[in-house]
This record gives structure tokens, sequence and C-alpha cells, in this order.
């Protein structure tokens, strides 16, 4: 036991804990070459969120030196250096407005100005990116805190996700969509505190070298203003967690219950949308007139899907029995429902003629096998199909006998065979192949 519980201890890989503070410490100063390469990363990235484009946007967040000021905020209340955290905090400051106002000059500026997908997945924090930010953060220090460094730092930036945010909080001012600059700019400040947050625990527990602070009432205090900063930042990512959940749990019990429930005869579902957040399902439907006491009972079976509080619409493009509905074909909505399920009926009536057609070919294959059975009992096997003879130039259609025998069949035989399944199938096209 002692010997497994020896692999995870970190002392033996540590790195001189002076080297571990200076290589921060060179990390949090924002000038000159650090700032142009965070300036070029933020139009990267943006240029990332424009196109839609996720190896853009991980490139950026390579390139991007933000974790170091980050990494000197938890290094500095982790060995009461203020002079540090002074710093750190300072050159984070610069970095998040230069950072904010390079992304908003950027998407003012651009001419694709759409919403997509990468964009959207800024905006919404909860506490799943507040454990990707914690444990991104300590998979950093304990990597910064070893001699075997490896390729975790780079791994960290692309996880936690810092360049992203920003530049959706500036694509949130630059189109005045505060919404889109609030959501994304909490989920930056919960990077920024969960990664702060895990370097200070790293080291205190690795008893990085701290300097004594002659009031100890006030390192108290800082501890709990530590604490306190982290609980504020958390609370919210908890109710969006829970929110997050609850939105996924009735999307998928609207999905059961769409796929299990909402048929009705002579109809066609042809639209449906979902709002999770506001518990509303809202149905589209072609054909029939559908009935106020079938939509009721439809409306009955949904306690049955824990959905007894979500709202039920249920609309009908046109209804093909209404009187009421007379005149209404030059309706240009009502032609296209038309044609829209007048292509669905072909499309379902030429999948019944296949299945059709595949179903008497078995059945036709099976009554000759018992026929040539009942003729040339030696007859094991047989492959009765439709299919095509190929060459380099064409393709002809034919339809293949393969039959296997445990006698050889004479040339006469063969010919009579053959003779008999052209009669019998009533083709001229008929391959037969004895072996």
């Amino acid at each position: 036991m002692y010997r497994f519980l020896d692999k995870f201890r970190l002392r033996k890989d540590k790195e001189d804990l002076k080297n571990v503070i200076e290589s921060i410490d060179s990390g949090i100063v924002f000038r000159g070459t650090n700032l142009w390469v965070l300036i070029f990363a933020i139009f990267v990235a943006s240029l990332g969120l424009n196109v839609n484009s996720t190896a853009v946007i991980i490139g950026a967040m390579l390139i991007s030196p933000l974790m170091g000021p980050i990494m000197g905020l938890g290094l500095g209340m982790g060995i009461n250096d203020v002079s540090l955290l002074r710093r750190a905090l300072n050159n984070y400051l610069i970095a998040t407005g230069v950072a904010l106002t390079t992304s908003t000059v950027f998407f003012l500026l651009s001419p694709l100005g759409d919403a997509h997908s990468e964009l959207l997945a800024r905006t919404s924090p909860n506490i799943y990116d507040v454990l990707i930010a914690l444990f991104g953060g300590l998979a950093g220090i304990v990597a910064t805190s070893s001699k075997q460094k490896g390729n975790v730092i780079p791994g960290v930036a692309i996880a936690t996700a810092l360049m992203p945010p920003l530049c959706t909080a500036g694509y949130g001012l630059a189109t005045l969509q505060f919404n889109f600059f609030f959501g994304a700019f909490y989920l930056f400040i919960i990077n920024t505190v969960f990664i702060a947050l895990a370097t200070f625990l790293i080291v205190r527990l690795l008893r990085f070298p701290s300097k004594d602070m002659q009031n100890p009432a006030l390192q108290k205090r800082a501890q709990h203003i530590v604490w306190g900063v982290a609980l504020v930042t958390l609370l919210p990512s908890l109710y969006f967690g829970y929110d997050l959940v609850q939105q996924d749990r009735f999307t998928k019990n609207v999905n059961r219950f769409i796929t299990n429930e909402a048929h009705f005869t002579n109809d066609y579902l042809l639209n449906k949308k979902v709002d999770a957040k506001k518990k509303v399902i809202s149905l589209v439907y072609g054909g029939k007139e559908i009935m106020a006491d079938e939509i009721a009972f439809l409306k009955s079976k949904m306690k049955n899907y824990d959905l007894e509080k979500a709202t039920l619409e249920v609309n009908q493009g046109f209804a093909y029995l209404s009187t009421e509905n007379k005149g209404i074909e030059n309706n240009e909505q009502v032609k296209g429902l038309t044609q829209a399920l007048e292509l669905r009926e072909k499309d379902k009536l030429l999948l019944q003629q296949k299945f059709d057609s595949i179903e008497q070919q078995q059945l036709l294959g099976k009554q000759l096998f018992a026929e040539l059975k009942s003729q040339y009992p030696s007859i094991h096997n047989a492959v009765i199909q439709p299919s095509s003879l190929l060459n380099d130039s064409s393709s002809t259609r034919a339809y293949l006998v393969l039959i296997d025998a445990s006698t050889r069949f004479s040339r006469h035989d063969t010919a009579k065979l053959g003779n008999f399944l052209r009669t019998r199938l009533q083709r001229k096209d008929v391959k037969l192949v004895v072996q």
C-alpha cells in the first residue's frame, strides 16, 4: 500500500520552488512582445468565432499569454506577496481591457454579424465550467511546479478557454447584445477565479516559501476574501448548471413524448419546436383537421412523461376536411404544405412497392426452389434473384439462377432446366449457372 501511495507524491518531481516563482513572475508582465502577441491572438480567436472555426479558436488559445497574470494572482495570494499580487492584478486588468477593446473593434468592423455555435457556446456558463477551470488550473500549477512540465500548459489553455469568452464579450459590446457580454464575461471571470484558486491551493499544499505578514489578522482577512470571491463566483454557476440539467431532461422527455404519443390518423408531423427554458412544445401537422378532443387526449398523456407543467401547442398547416378552408388553395403556404405531403406520400408508396417487390421475390424464390428440388433431388441450394451483367462498356439486366448440386448436370439437363426456368419465370434473360 505504501508503494502504491508513494506513486502519488509530488515532492520527488518538484522543481526548485524559487525557479517556479521566477517562471510565473516573468510571465505576469504585459508589455512589448507579450502585449502584441495577446492582440494578435485576440484577432485570431475573433476570426475563428466569426467564421465558426474550432481549429482557428484552438490555435488562438495556444498562442495566448493570458495564463501568466492569472497564475500570478494565485501565487501572490499563496505566498503572501502583496507586491506580486498587485503586479499580477494590474497586468490582468490591462490584458483584459486590451483584449476586450481589440475584439470589440474587430466585430464592429467585421461584415459577418451572425452568432454561430462557437459564439453561443460562450454565453451560458455553469458549474461544469467551474470544474473545468478548477481541474485545469490544478493541472497547470502542478505541471509548472514539476521538473517534467510536458505539454500540460498548452492543454490547460485550450481546456479552460480564456480567449473565446473575451472575444464573445467583445461581440456582445459591438452588437449591443448585452446578454452575450455578461454571459461571456462571467465565463471569463469563472476561469480566472478558479485557475487562480487552484494555483493558490497547490502553492499552499507544496509549501512554497511565503512572506510573513506582520499582521496575522490581515492575513486571515485576505484568506476570507479569497474564499468569498470563489463562493460568489460559484453560486450563479450552480444555478445555471442545475437549469442546464433540467432543460436537458425536459428535451429528452419531450422527444420520447413526441415519438410515442404525438400521432394522429391521416396527419403528418411537419415541424416541431421545443423551448426548454419556457417549457413550450410547438407541433405543426399537415393533413386532415385535428379535433379538439384529439388534442385534449394528447395533452392528457403529457403527465406520463413529467411534462404536466409544459405548454403544448398543436398547429395545423391546413385541413383537407375543413369546410371553413374553402378557397384557400391559392395560399402559397398551403400549396407548399400540399406539395410536401404529396412528395411524402409518393416516397412512402415507392418504399412500399419496393418492399412488396422484395417480399414477392422471396416467395417466388422459395416456391421455385421447391419445384426444382422435386425434379432434381441432388440440388442442395440455389440463388434465384434479379441481377445485372456488367462489362467494361455497359450493363444488362438478367435473372440469375445459381444452382449447387451434388451430381454433375449434363448439357442436355442444363439446357432442359434453362428452358423450364425461362418458361416458369416468363423471362428470356435467365442466366443459369450450375456448379
